[in-house]
This record gives structure tokens, C-alpha cells and sequence, in this order.
């Protein structure tokens, strides 16, 4: 009986917590809708590799999550399963964002790319957990880009749009990381420590991939192949204190 209680209490727990996230994805949903878009109309100039690299960043945010909600609601936390709806749709604005600057540039949108194919089918293959660990490699990635991006043109509309992508994944590293903490609870102790290390040899693997990807374009950003990739493992750093002691100065530090 005390075990089922304490699991009966331990589920309203999450669900609570989940219930905050949902409120802040819904206002910050709401914020942006009387804020409105950027203005299309103003032209925005780039150089071809920064445009090439736009390119392959929208073709990644560009999905429809079914794989990662569904995998959400089979977790049985309602709150849970309607904060990643929420998630996902924010990740849909991004893609959309960056394919209206695109065209303000007169640039195309990719039909796709070998990189987020490779992405998109290794998280198919896992479950709930170590989906979000990949995933939480991209959100990492995309953290110093966007950043790199709204600091680095000198275009105002892509200074723009990078702000609002970039907020917007300030927020859901923390988010990830919340649910990650009580995902990997579930393990036994002496595998935490070792599964979270190898998170972060694949994050720099697939960080290294990146910069050769985007080199070019992080180089008319201002900033170096060998600088991105000192500054994303830096912020892995929290993210893994965050996962495995999630509190307020952690979700400060991350990004």
C-alpha cells in the first residue's frame, strides 16, 4: 500500500510539474501572437554560405513531431503529452520563420538534408528517453548557432529572426532537461553517470560534424570552428548538472 501511494503521489507530482511548462508554452504562445511576425518586407542580405547554412537549419526544425508526441502520450502524463504538443508547434514557428526569411531573400527552402535524415531516423529507432537525448544534442547544437546567427550578420531581419528561435530554445533545454531528470532517475545510480558521459561524446561528434558542415557560414559569423565547439561543450556542462540536479541556478546557466 505505501509503495502504491508513494508511485500514486510521485505521478501528480510530475503532472504538476508538467502543468507549469504547459502554462508557460500557452503564454509564451500568446506573447507571440501580440507581438505579431517580423516585417517581411524589409530585404535581408546574407552571404551565400550563411544562406546555405540557413538552408539546411530550416530543413531541421521542420517536421511534424508525431514520432515524439506519441511517444509522450504513451508515457501516461497527460501534462506531459500536451507540453510536447506545445513544444512541437513552437519548433513548427521555427521552421516557418526561417522559411519566410529565406524568401526574403530570395532564397528556396531544401527538400531536405543527409544530416537531418540521419537524425531523424536514429531517434525513430529509441524510446522516450534516449529520443530526447538526441534530440537534446540538436537543441545544444542550435543554441550557439542561434546565437552565432542573431549576433553575427549585421542583418537586422535575421538578428531579428535568430532572437526570437533563440528564446524560444532557451526555453526548451530546460524543458527537456526536467523530464530527462526523472527519466533518468528511473535508471540504477551506477549507470547515470556513464550514460550522460556518452551523451556528451556524441554531442561532440555530431558538434564536430557541424562545424564542418557550417564551417564557411560560422566563419562569416565571427566565430571559429574550433570556438562553436568549445562553446557548446561548455553549456553541455550544465545541461548535464541540470538532468542530473535539476534546480533554478542550472536552468540559468544553460545556453
Amino acid at each position: 500500500m505505501r509503495t502504491d501511494a508513494k508511485a500514486a503521489s510521485g505521478t501528480a507530482d510530475t503532472t504538476i510539474e508538467f502543468a507549469k511548462w504547459v502554462r508557460h508554452f500557452e503564454e509564451e504562445r500568446e506573447r507571440g501572437e501580440a507581438q505579431g511576425d517580423p516585417d517581411w518586407a524589409q530585404r535581408a542580405t546574407l552571404p551565400p554560405t550563411v544562406w546555405a547554412s540557413i538552408q539546411r537549419f530550416q530543413v531541421g526544425e521542420d517536421g511534424d513531431g508525431a514520432n515524439l508526441v506519441g511517444k509522450a502520450d504513451e508515457a501516461g502524463d497527460a501534462a506531459y503529452a500536451q507540453a510536447v504538443r506545445l513544444f512541437v508547434a513552437e519548433e513548427q514557428n521555427h521552421a516557418r520563420l526561417l522559411a519566410l526569411l529565406l524568401s526574403a531573400g530570395g532564397m528556396p527552402t531544401l527538400g531536405g538534408h543527409w544530416s537531418d535524415t540521419v537524425f531523424v531516423r536514429l531517434r525513430r529507432l529509441m524510446g522516450l528517453r534516449l529520443e530526447l537525448l538526441v534530440l537534446m544534442i540538436a537543441e545544444v547544437v542550435a543554441l550557439r548557432y542561434y546565437r552565432a546567427l542573431r549576433d553575427g550578420t549585421g542583418d537586422a531581419l535575421t538578428s531579428e529572426v535568430a532572437g526570437r528561435i533563440l528564446a524560444d530554445e532557451q526555453r526548451h533545454v530546460p524543458f527537456h532537461c526536467e523530464r530527462l531528470h526523472a527519466s533518468m532517475a528511473e535508471l540504477p545510480r551506477i549507470t547515470r553517470r556513464p550514460v550522460l558521459a556518452l551523451w556528451r561524446v556524441l554531442l561532440l561528434a555530431a558538434c564536430l560534424v557541424v562545424t564542418a558542415d557550417h564551417g564557411s557560414a560560422l566563419r562569416r559569423l565571427g566565430v571559429g570552428r574550433l570556438r562553436f565547439a568549445a562553446d557548446v561543450m561548455a553549456s553541455s556542462r550544465a545541461v548535464v548538472t541540470a538532468i542530473r540536479t535539476p534546480r533554478p541556478d542550472a536552468w540559468g546557466s544553460v545556453g
